[in-house]
């Protein structure tokens, strides 16, 4: 028997809390496997959010502290600042990043602070409910939103990797999934890609990543999967959206 996959030495032994179903345990999963691959796991330092990754330190065996919700590209400034010789990063939902966390996330990325966000966008408040959240498409049904999102009432949904596209602090955003093998394999490329243009000095990078939420969708998993591809791409376009070499 040929041994195809090993547990990260990065990742503690320990059960997952999210949903079945959920992408929040694969991207965990590959977040642990680019920073061993890449030799970071000592210089490594994580910014967990409120929301559904709130208890990533639970499962990260690298040095990881919590930030109030939506200042997690701040708390990370404030430690890539002091310890420039790290890999800092903040991991964010789209709540916690595209709406209490707008002005922090915006302004450290027209700095060009040179800090890697990896925001994970599943277009509700995952555990709070499945509310509305800046990233719900129009006519998605939510919590609060039955009949589903009016953009005359609540707005469009925001796409953070365009709008921050435009600040000349950035230097790498890209928009991945992790709805199928070959598009896992995309997501772990793109944030290994993030990391080095942290590790180079080039600036702000955010890697955003399409999530399913099978629980708040109310969805089994493999619909979730198929809705990614078939509805939530067509207003998140996958791929590059700013490279600056």
């Amino acid at each position: 028997m040929t041994k195809v996959y090993t547990r990260p030495g990065t990742i503690k032994e320990a059960h997952f809390h999210y949903c079945p179903g959920c992408g929040h345990g694969i991207i965990n999963r590959l977040l642990m496997e680019v920073i061993e691959e890449m030799g970071l796991r000592e210089k490594a330092i994580c910014v967990a959010p409120a929301g559904c990754g709130m208890l990533v330190y639970n499962y990260f065996d690298i040095d990881t502290l919590e930030s109030a919700h939506g200042r997690g590209a701040a708390v990370a400034t404030g430690i890539k600042r002091v310890r420039p010789d790290n890999l800092v990063f903040s991991y964010q939902g789209d709540g916690d990043l595209a709406a209490i966390g707008t002005a922090e996330g915006f302004h450290a990325a027209n700095r060009g602070e040179s800090i890697t966000v990896i925001f994970v966008n599943n277009g509700v408040y995952g555990m709070t409910g499945g509310q509305m959240a800046p990233t719900t498409l129009t006519d998605q049904v939510t919590t609060t939103t039955p009949d589903g999102r009016n953009p005359i009432i609540a707005g469009y949904p925001v796409r953070i990797c365009e709008v921050f596209s435009m600040l000349d602090g950035t230097t790498y955003l890209e928009r991945v999934t992790v709805n199928k093998p070959a598009a896992v394999a995309k997501t772990k490329k793109a944030i290994k890609k993030a990391f080095q243009c942290q590790l180079d000095g080039k600036g702000f990078s955010l890697v955003e990543i399409l999530s399913p939420c099978p629980t708040n969708w109310k969805m089994g998993p493999i619909e979730s999967c198929r809705w990614i591809d078939d509805v939530m791409t067509k207003q998140f376009p996958l791929g590059v959206v700013k490279d600056i070499k």
